[in-house]
């Protein structure tokens, strides 16, 4: 098993995670644990997001750069790990 998968399965195991979408840089999935109407809907606005927040953070300081970004909400609860080449949206239930 590749060292994606292996990460990408244990990401998957702990409790409460609902599913996960790796993004390439253009915003298309390219690996989803979840539906296809969820990961397009997920993939579309929180590529969008995180490209507003990248952006908020070098505009107050050009040194800097966003290494994580956490959304909660009363249903869910989004984190994404954005990298040069790709973004990692992990899916999980907050009340686990």
């Amino acid at each position: 098993m590749s060292e994606v998968e292996e990460t990408l399965k244990r990401i998957q195991s702990h409790r409460g995670v609902q599913g996960i979408i790796v993004v390439n840089c253009e915003g298309i999935p390219i690996r989803t644990t979840l539906d296809n109407s969820s990961t397009v809907q997920y993939a579309g606005l929180i590529h969008q997001l995180a490209q507003k927040a990248r952006s908020t953070v070098r505009d107050l300081d050009p040194q800097n750069d966003l290494t994580f970004l956490r959304i909660r909400s009363k249903k869910h609860e989004i984190m994404c790990a954005p990298e040069k080449d790709y973004l990692l949206i992990c899916v999980q239930n907050p009340e686990n």
